[in-house]
């Protein structure tokens, strides 16, 4: 396999910790993925707005950034198999709340709200916790292939979740779809309680305060690692469309239309993941990064544009493959170049970056969609979206500079890592 289409399971193989991480991860990916997008359909079925639907983002991005930087101090000081557990049980709470709430004869739209500001806070404060372990389960010089391996993963789920979701909440109602997902819940859980009990922290002694001006310390000396966080910022911001997929399926007459689309995205990440071979051989991470991001504003644009479905589904598969090589070239850059003392609050702020876009991209998509229209708001972001990660790449040369090879930083890392093993 890893011959032919690319894909090393190596990470898998000789790490018992992170397969136990890995397949937990992916069990609660599909529930929450099929979730993700039974919410926004509850609510255009409530509301019939594609404002309000746009609206859950804004809702989330306080939760997010808070949440968020104060996840990762957390990673890089407390268990982080406790909190990790910990926050999967909060995160199940709040599914049975809108359970409870779709059963209802009428079910209430500011529940919706709340669960949004509830569940991007509880991911905050664990997502940080289970990025830092899979730097810490997986060898050095592996990085690149769990990078891809957590790819596959997101894009497995990506498909099947939501293809399930959609047609379970159409045919059925939301209710079963959250149903399922306290089970997937039920399932992570009994596999997180078996990872090793001492996963201790790699920083203690400084308060939060303190620990969390480090973490900005850092950030100020890698202007490349900001790039990335920045770049991803922009793209998700000017070009997140799944918000607005049930108002574009609606201008088509396929009943599969929504479930088609809702696949379109992970179906051309997992394409490209999986003959993602030769990124090996690619050392330039920040151009790499550069040009996927700029790929993905275009597929975005022509996935707006478009009025054929079969072209609209390519435009997203070409926008969800390059997405997916952005993310291969970002995670390896983080776990290859960043220190593990400070590699919690980094997830931290990755998951700021990754996160806050989407957030704000549904909102800036349902804003614009409602002052001009869906075409317009949607190929407009995506071109702005090309145009501001060249910007970017312009205003911070060291990341277009950056080579693994030569690089110091990932040379520091390689020696920390030796050190550990040994």
């Amino acid at each position: 396999m890893r011959r032919h289409v690319g894909v090393d399971l190596t990470p898998l193989r000789i790490s018992k910790e992170y397969r136990k991480l890995y397949v937990a991860g992916l069990i609660t990916s599909l529930g929450s993925q099929a979730t993700y997008v039974t919410i926004p359909f509850q609510l255009k079925e409530l509301t019939h707005s594609p404002l309000d639907v746009g609206a859950l983002g804004l809702f989330e991005l306080v939760p997010l950034v808070v949440f968020g930087l104060y996840g990762g101090v957390l990673a890089d000081r407390m268990n982080r198999r406790r909190l990790i557990i910990a926050m999967e049980l909060l995160l199940m709470l709040a599914t049975a709340v809108v359970l409870v709430n779709a059963l209802l004869a009428h079910p209430q739209v500011w529940v919706l709200y709340a669960d949004a500001v509830v569940a991007a806070a509880v991911s905050s404060l664990q997502r940080p916790s289970i990025e830092a372990l899979n730097q810490t389960f997986v060898p050095h010089e592996l990085q690149r292939a769990a990078s891809a391996l957590v790819n596959i993963r997101y894009t497995t789920a990506s498909i099947i979740g939501p293809a399930l979701g959609g047609l379970v909440a159409v045919a059925a109602g939301p209710g079963f779809v959250y149903g399922a997902n306290l089970v997937t819940f039920a399932v992570s859980l009994y596999l997180l309680s078996g990872l090793a009990r001492q996963l201790a922290p790699t920083s203690s002694d400084e308060s939060d305060r303190a620990a969390l001006r480090a973490g900005v310390a850092f950030l100020r000396a890698r202007p490349d690692i900001v790039g990335t966080y920045v770049i991803d910022l922009l793209a998700m911001t000017f070009a997140f469309p799944v918000a607005m997929l049930p108002f574009v399926a609606a201008r088509f007459p396929e009943s599969y239309a929504l479930s088609l689309l809702y696949c379109g995205l992970p179906a051309g990440a997992l394409v490209f993941t999986l003959v993602s071979g030769w990124t090996r051989h690619v050392h330039h991470y920040g151009r790499a990064v550069v040009a996927s991001a700029a790929l993905w504003g275009l597929g975005i644009a022509l996935f707006g544009f478009s009025t054929s479905l079969w072209l609209v589904l390519a435009g997203l598969a070409v926008a969800g493959g390059a997405d997916s090589l952005s993310g291969i070239f970002r995670s390896t850059m983080w776990n290859e170049s960043i220190p593990p003392e400070v590699r919690g609050r980094m997830a931290g702020m990755e998951m700021i970056s990754y996160s806050l876009g989407p957030t704000a991209g549904q909102f800036r998509a349902g804003v614009m969609a409602a002052w001009t229209s869906l075409r317009f708001s949607l190929t407009v972001g995506g071109l702005a979206c090309t145009g501001s990660v060249g910007v970017v790449a312009a205003a911070l040369p060291s990341l277009w500079k950056f080579d693994a090879r030569h690089d110091v930083n990932v040379a520091r890392v390689r020696e920390l890592r030796a050190a550990e093993d040994g």
